[in-house]
């Protein structure tokens, strides 16, 4: 079996990485090209979007603290600084030695059963001692059914994580923006799953029969839950970044359809419409009612008198003929009403027909 390590990966992004890099940001600067001259101004978050945002942030914050080693499961090997050829009762001697009141766990009985043979202990650096210790039908002479056991602790963090990925995508919660998305997120979250699987079920488990010193055991069930946790956490941060960048029109923003603006357009013309309507009532109200009637002549009239009494001062007169002089083509602005108000109302179409 070929097991996928990461000088593997390293080849892999050394041998693509310089074809791929250009492309990518060529195609990112391309799209923010487009998106600077496009008509669309940028916008705020959408409340949607802001929702599925904290949902991404909320995800990669708990995939990454699942990458710190206390709250993953304890190595045995590395707490005792034991080699993996070490007597299991010299091992479990100094682990007793490091549990309270000097006593071994039921956990640890029965994995100390478990640790008999040296296949045994080098499945417990690919699995982990959950696998060891509760799986109740796996043997060392059959490593594959120590995979079939973990295959289910394997897929929930991803199962999770496809949860949030397709919540924070869904249509429901972050409209188009997010369901544009949607079918990228899920294949990259099936990607690492089944990337896990294959690395998992690839691995040598017997390369470290021959390890002799401690330090140079592979830790290969610890090294994979730091790489899915760090893996994921990426994930949904470039989500998260693409989700920002689309709701706000910045970068990937695409001009309404015909249909869209036209339905756009005629929920403007309707508020208009209701406006102007609420506006003729409020109208229709002050000039059938006295009380209200009078006190907005009175208002006019007083309006009147004072303006003719600013008028009446000669500074003030000197300084508007000079502002209308220097400043303002009277005629021009006389014309430009007179052209307006003709096309406001065209008088023509307004006469009656004769008899």
């Amino acid at each position: 079996m070929v097991a996928i390590d990461l000088a593997a990966l390293q080849t892999l992004l050394f041998t693509f990485g310089p074809l791929l890099l250009p492309r990518l940001i060529s195609w990112v600067r391309t799209q923010r090209v487009v998106s600077q001259t496009s008509p669309i101004l940028i916008q705020s978050i959408p409340s949607g979007v802001s929702h599925a945002l904290n949902i991404l942030s909320i995800s990669a914050i708990l995939f990454l603290a699942s990458t710190i080693p206390r709250f993953g499961p304890e190595n045995i090997f590395a707490l005792t600084s034991s080699r993996i050829q070490t007597p299991t009762d010299v091992l479990f001697t100094r682990l007793g030695s490091l549990r309270p009141r000097a006593t071994l766990t039921e956990s640890d009985q029965i994995l100390r059963l478990r640790l008999a043979s040296l296949d045994a202990r080098c499945l417990y650096f690919t699995y982990g001692p959950d696998v060891l210790t509760h799986c109740p039908f796996c043997i060392s002479d059959e490593p594959n059914t120590y995979f079939y056991y973990a295959l289910s602790s394997l897929l929930l963090p991803h199962f999770l994580h496809l949860f949030a990925l397709g919540l924070a995508t869904s249509s429901a919660l972050a409209g188009k923006y997010g369901s544009k998305w949607r079918t990228s997120a899920v294949a990259i979250g099936v990607v690492l799953a089944l990337f896990e699987c294959y690395s998992v079920g690839t691995h040598d488990s017997k390369a470290n029969a021959r390890v002799i010193r401690p330090e140079d055991l592979d830790l290969f069930h610890w090294r994979m839950r730091t790489v899915r946790g760090i893996m994921i956490a990426i994930t949904d941060a470039g989500l998260a970044c693409v989700l920002w960048a689309a709701s706000t029109n910045r970068i990937f923003a695409v001009p309404p359809s015909p249909s869209e603006r036209m339905d756009a357009s005629l929920t403007l013309l309707e508020n208009v419409r209701a406006r102007l309507t609420a506006l003729g009532v409020v109208r229709n109200v002050v000039v059938r009612n006295e009380g209200l009637r009078k006190h907005g002549e009175g208002y006019w009239r007083r309006e009147g008198q004072i303006m003719a009494q600013v008028m009446d001062d000669k500074e003030v007169v000197d300084g508007v003929r000079n502002a209308l002089a220097n400043r303002i083509n009277v005629a021009k602005v006389e014309e430009d009403a007179k052209k307006y108000a003709e096309r406001l109302v065209d008088w023509n179409k307004m006469q009656l027909p004769k008899k």
